[in-house]
């Protein structure tokens, strides 16, 4: 791969797909259970989110850049590849990428919206607005302390109630109730990023839960929305939401605790990156749960 294809595959990061790629799949995975499973729609459906998912990933950091939030000093450019700090890809061409990626996954959107349904039009709206509007101005609020609560609605509620209406033709309780552990422990992904950055959010004058809360707070609330996610666990088996297979999901736990002793004596650099995968080895155990409850 060229040095140029190499920046731009990396300014998506790419790593960051596996969310969107478990959360679709947690949708599909609960539609499949409840009846006829269509491939082609599912295969649509990831297509569109993942183009929808690079182009958050590349406005969001055109407008942290921009805005003086992420720069070579930053804790992010640290540790991953920042192929636009680095100066490696011009600013301009990431914000038309960007747009030309929203345009891609909109235009898939307007189909599944004309073939399985008109809500899918609106899940879309909300979604592209989303992810517009997190960094962007006028509004900006994921520097309002905004952007753990519009994580787990996108990567939770949202993304899995709407894969499941485009197998369905419907909407899932279930599947409400199954994306929220999921969508939490994306979440948990930017509040371990805001806890890390309190010092340096600080400096550049903008407000995150973990300022609000302290270093302290945000930290006990990071371990209790942790905990959160694997009691709901037990208590969607308990009220056979899941069954006896979702017990393999506490196969992540060992990753949970590890993590949870490293924060409690410093938040490292690479705090969510740990985050994501914790996220991916939930997400990926909580899938292949429905998927064996489906298949047995």
């Amino acid at each position: 791969m060229s040095a140029f294809y190499q920046n731009w595959f990396l300014a998506s990061r790419p790593w960051s797909f596996i969310m969107t790629a478990i959360s679709v799949g947690v949708g599909a995975a609960v539609a499949a259970n409840d009846g006829p499973f269509a491939w082609g729609f599912f295969t649509l459906t990831l297509t569109g989110a993942v183009f929808i998912h690079a182009a958050t990933n590349l406005i969001n950091d055109y407008y942290d850049v921009r805005n003086g939030v992420d720069s070579i000093e930053a804790a992010t450019a640290l540790y991953r590849p920042h192929p636009l700090v680095e100066g490696k890809i011009p600013a301009g061409s990431v914000h038309i990428t960007s747009y030309a990626l929203f345009a891609a996954g909109s235009l898939i959107g307007l189909y599944l919206a004309a073939t399985r349904g008109w809500p899918i039009l609106a899940i879309g709206a909300v979604g592209v607005a989303a992810s517009l509007a997190y960094t962007a101005p006028p509004i900006s609020y994921k520097y309002i302390a905004l952007g753990e609560f519009s994580v787990f609605l996108m990567w939770g509620p949202l993304m899995v109630e709407g894969t499941y209406y485009v197998q369905r033709q419907n909407f899932s309780l279930e599947a409400l109730f199954i994306s929220i552990p999921f969508g939490v422990i994306v979440a948990l992904v930017l509040l371990a990023n805001n806890l890390r950055d309190i010092s340096h959010d600080k400096s550049r004058h903008i407000r995150t839960i973990a300022i609000t809360l302290g270093a302290q707070k945000g930290f006990y609330l990071y371990a209790g929305l942790v905990a959160l996610a694997y009691l709901s666990i037990l208590l969607m088996l308990a009220t056979t939401v899941l069954s006896l297979w979702s017990l393999i999901v506490f196969l992540s736990l060992p990753i949970a605790v590890k993590l949870l002793r490293i924060m409690t004596e410093k938040i490292p650099d690479d705090a969510d990156a740990r985050t994501a995968q914790l996220d991916t080895a939930f997400g990926l155990l909580l899938l292949v749960s429905l998927i064996l409850e489906t298949l047995l």
